[in-house]
């Protein structure tokens, strides 16, 4: 089943590597004998689903995140390997979604207004009366 990053991208699960291991989390006495801990392990730098713009941009975005060009997403908080599975998945798309998903738009500098500044001031001089009053008189 591909992992469905936006509504055009999708990751084949030819590109996917899982691994699967004893989880210390949950499980009782199932825990010792299941293999419910997944890895989801997803080569971002040798990937052809991505052009090459995007993977640029979110090898650039997740940093320490990526080894040896890859990120790898562990998911052990339910007691099945299945829900293990479908957690890593939607969290790889959201790690994706987020690391490939345009800049923001720069924000252009704006002065405050007059009416802004005379508003900052007068509430500068209110706070300050409040504070003179506080004051103790026995100088």
């Amino acid at each position: 089943m591909p992992v469905q990053v936006t509504e055009t991208i999708a990751i084949p699960d030819s590109e996917l590597r899982w691994r699967f291991s004893r989880s210390s989390g949950p499980g009782g006495q199932g825990v010792n004998t299941t293999d419910s801990r997944v890895e989801l392990v997803f080569d971002i730098a040798g990937t052809k689903t991505l052009p090459p713009a995007l993977i640029e941009r979110a090898l650039a975005r997740l940093g320490d995140r990526v080894v040896d060009g890859a990120v790898v997403i562990a998911a052990s908080e339910f007691r099945s390997q299945l829900r293990n599975r479908e957690a890593a998945m939607e969290r790889l798309a959201e790690l994706l979604r987020r690391a490939i998903a345009a800049p923001p738009p720069t924000r252009r500098a704006t002065k405050p207004s007059k009416g802004a500044k005379r508003r900052r001031l007068e509430d500068k001089r209110r706070r300050s009366d409040v504070k003179k009053l506080r004051r103790s008189t026995d100088d």
